[in-house]
Order: structure tokens, then sequence, then C-alpha cells
């Protein structure tokens, strides 16, 4: 039997700015902001990835949704962070809806994802969700992580 040969590559699509450290969800949720775009019509869940110094290396679209889910399994939020060679990651998904709180189906993505971190050893530093305007509810913020 022959099993075949595969090369793993991470392509660089384009680049965006993005602020020197991500420390606050503040600055997260600006960063994801800008990635993500104003208005957006569906669930948009995007991936930072971070070195040690908390410095953003990397974003990934993980997932485009509907107005009102957007599917998420912790191997395709990590997989690019792995490729990267993250030592962390943020998350952030936008809700349409205007309304930044967690849902139940969030809180329990947001667990998922922890354990995944910490049996990868890239821990999850926030979840923040966007909400309308300048609104966003951060996992870190309420003590959730």
């Amino acid at each position: 039997m022959r099993a075949p040969i595969y090369r793993c590559e991470l392509v660089r699509d384009e680049t965006t700015k993005v602020p020197e450290i991500c420390t606050t969800p503040a600055k997260s949720a600006a960063l994801f902001r800008e990635f993500i775009g104003p208005g957006a019509d569906k669930e948009h869940f995007v991936m930072a990835a971070l070195d040690a110094q908390n410095r953003v290396i990397g974003l990934s679209l993980v997932s485009l949704g509907t107005l009102t889910a957007s599917l998420v399994h912790p191997r395709e939020v990590y997989k690019p962070a792995l490729l990267l060679n993250a030592a962390a990651v943020i998350v952030c998904h936008n809700h349409p809806s205007g309304d930044p709180a967690a849902s139940p189906e969030d809180r329990e993505a947001t667990r998922r994802l922890v354990r995944a971190g910490d049996l990868l050893g890239v821990p999850l530093v926030d979840h923040v969700i966007l909400g309308e305007g300048e609104t966003f509810f951060s996992f870190r913020d309420k003590g959730l992580l």
C-alpha cells in the first residue's frame, strides 16, 4: 500500500493595519471591526494569531455564516494558528442584529475553543462579539475565560 505525501502551505492573501499590541478588548474589537467592515449582514468568525508579546502575526476568516449563525469548530480556528506558530489567539464574530450579548451557543463555542487551546498549548486570550456601532462583548472583560 502507498500513502500520498502532502505539504501544508500558508498563503498570505493581503495585509491590513493592526494595532501594535492587542492588550485590551477594545483594541481587539477595533482590529476585528476594521477586518470585518461596517454593516456586515452575515456573521463573520475571525481569528487573530498572536506572538508571545501579543502582537498580531496574522488574521484568518474562519467562517462566514448567515444572518443569525456561524458554524465554528476548533480545528478551523487552530489550523491557521498552528501554521503561523502562534503563541495565543483571539477570536471574534459579529452579530448583525446589533446586540453584542453572548448567546448560549457563543458561550459553548468559547468553552470548546478554550479546551482546544489548552490542549494545543495555544491559549484563547479572548472572544469578542461585535455589535452595532462601537459596542462589543468581551468574554475576557466579563471574567468568562
